[in-house]
């Protein structure tokens, strides 16, 4: 199988390369990204994290949060460029340019599905309460669509176009690829303060989510779905509603104060929702040949 997203690798590249990319993407991530966290605790006599939000203001926390993920995505620039001597759209797609159109569909669908269930919880829960801070507001508003997308983009060329790549010349098959990736991806999230507070289903949850974004990501040969989607529900998370338990918690315009729960629109997310959305995609970007990217040997460029 060529000329697909997996295959846009450079020929001359050797397995020693991939993993110094990834001692860099990572090295940057969990050291040089901490700096901020840790001069913060420093500060403070030794805070730990979750009790910043005692002491500083939450919007200056949001983006101490974020800065890990602006280095990482810095180290995968660096890594793609100097290591692996990828042009940068390569990272992005086989499209001769980024697809905007797409990313701004997945945006759209995924955002109105968050806003109807947003809507039902907000009408049928005396919980949620509408507590804005204007000032504060504004200023999250442009930490929400300038650094967030970052964040979020990291994590997807992370996953999905660094580590993608790198299985697929391991396995060099689509759904050992989408599974791995997958997996990986729900385990990050195994840090995340929801986790411990309602349980390691939740990691279902993630890795579900990991899986789903990995497969549109190989039938769709790019990243511009799986950002989009991305983008929309972290920007949601940090806008719209916060509460005191998820990894996010911010100056939103609501409140949640429900005990945390694997609720119903978890279940229908994983169960209903992902799949219409992969119908929808397949049926709108006409995706027809589903079994050749999944199980068919992936053929890499020969070296010349």
């Amino acid at each position: 199988m060529k000329n697909n997203f997996l295959t846009l690798v450079n020929s001359q590249n050797k397995g020693k390369d991939y993993i110094l990319g990834l001692v860099i993407i990572l090295l940057s991530f969990i050291f040089l990204g901490q700096i901020p966290i840790i001069f913060t605790s420093f500060y403070y006599d030794g805070l730990r994290l979750p009790d910043f939000r005692l002491l500083i203001d939450l919007n200056l926390l949001f983006a101490i949060i974020l800065f890990p993920f602006i280095v990482g995505f810095g180290a995968v620039l660096f890594t793609n460029k100097l290591i692996l001597r990828l042009p940068f759209k390569t990272l992005f797609t086989v499209r001769d340019k980024f697809d905007w159109k797409r990313f701004w569909f997945s945006f759209s669908v995924w955002g109105s599905i968050l806003l109807v269930f947003f809507i039902i919880s907000f009408f049928t829960s005396d919980l949620i309460s509408f507590q804005p801070k204007w000032g504060d507001f504004f200023i999250l508003l442009i930490i929400s669509f300038t650094i967030l997308p970052i964040q979020t983009t990291f994590e997807e060329l992370f996953f999905r176009s660094y580590l993608f790549k790198t299985f697929g010349v391991i396995f060099k098959r689509g759904w050992l690829t989408v599974f791995v990736t997958g997996a990986l991806f729900g385990l990050m999230h195994g840090a995340n303060p929801e986790v411990e507070r309602i349980g390691q289903i939740l990691l279902v949850y993630y890795i579900v989510h990991g899986l789903f974004l990995g497969l549109i990501t190989l039938m769709d040969d790019g990243l511009e779905l799986t950002m989009g989607y991305h983008a929309v529900n972290n920007i949601f998370a940090s806008l719209i509603v916060t509460n005191d338990w998820q990894a996010f918690h911010t100056d939103a315009l609501f409140i949640d104060s429900s005990m945390p729960e694997f609720g119903m629109e978890h279940i229908l997310t994983l169960v209903i929702i992902q799949p219409l959305l992969l119908i929808l995609f397949s049926k709108k970007y006409n995706w027809k040949n589903w079994k050749e990217k999944l199980f068919a040997k992936i053929e890499y460029p020969k070296n010349d």
